[in-house]
């Protein structure tokens, strides 16, 4: 008597699966491939989560796709938890002619967003201590305008004095993925930042966090809080 082989739908096969979980990994680069594509800032990984199939792996999509533009004129960056199309390095000459020329910034601008990349979340009076001069505010409004640094929040301490901080915009201007990829003393000294002959206490601090969350010493600013700031127009009771 024949023994017969008991049927196995094809779906059920494992390398049926595993091709149908190629496919919707394939397909779900093409989806998050088209919505970066489209976007004209840095897009997420929680708004790509909801736009594609349920149970993809976000960051392998992201990554295996960085990978395929890895070679090309346009590069997939990674700007924390965020992804976009950036020109290659190595083509940036070629659009130099087109670029719009940027004010440029001062020693002081310079040194106080430089703080603040590296003293996240920061006070103004903790920017002038570590200046040892008093910080204008002009200066910071030019880096607010930047749009490289924001008001975070409030510290929980007397006065509840803003906090600064960096943002999105600042990462990607830069080339940085997150803070943790900010120079450290090493690398400053040897692109001619910091004088070799510094004291030997002298430290780069390390940022920690990232440039959108809160610590919890901080606040979130309120409605109230940005209309003290002037960031906010008052509400007009319409009767």
């Amino acid at each position: 008597m024949t023994e017969q082989t008991p049927f196995v739908d094809d779906a059920e096969r494992p390398e049926a699966s595993q091709s149908a979980n190629g496919m919707v990994f394939v397909e779900a680069k093409r989806m998050a491939e088209a919505l970066v594509f489209a976007s004209a800032t840095p897009v997420s990984e929680k708004l790509l989560s909801e736009r594609l199939p349920d149970k993809v792996d976000i960051r392998a999509v992201m990554e295996a796709l960085k990978q395929d533009y890895a070679r090309r004129g346009v590069n997939l960056i990674r700007v924390e938890d965020s992804w976009a199309f950036r020109t290659a390095g190595d083509l940036a000459f070629l659009l130099n002619r087109d670029a719009l020329q940027q004010r440029k910034l001062s020693r002081a601008a310079l040194e106080v967003l430089a703080i603040i990349a590296y003293h996240q979340p920061v006070t103004r009076a903790e920017i002038e201590e570590i200046r040892g001069v008093e910080t204008s505010k002009g200066t910071l409004d030019l880096l607010l305008e930047t749009g490289w640094v924001r008001m975070r929040g409030r510290r929980r301490t007397p006065g509840r004095p803003v906090t600064y901080g960096t943002t999105l915009d600042f990462l990607d201007h830069f080339g940085l993925e997150e803070l943790g990829d900010l120079p450290g003393i090493d690398e400053l000294k040897g692109a001619g930042l910091l004088s070799p002959r510094m004291p030997t206490n002298f430290t780069v601090p390390l940022p920690f966090g990232d440039a959108e969350g809160l610590t919890d010493e901080e606040d979130p600013l309120t409605d109230v809080d940005l209309e003290e700031l002037g960031l906010f127009s008052p509400k007009v009771d319409e009767d």
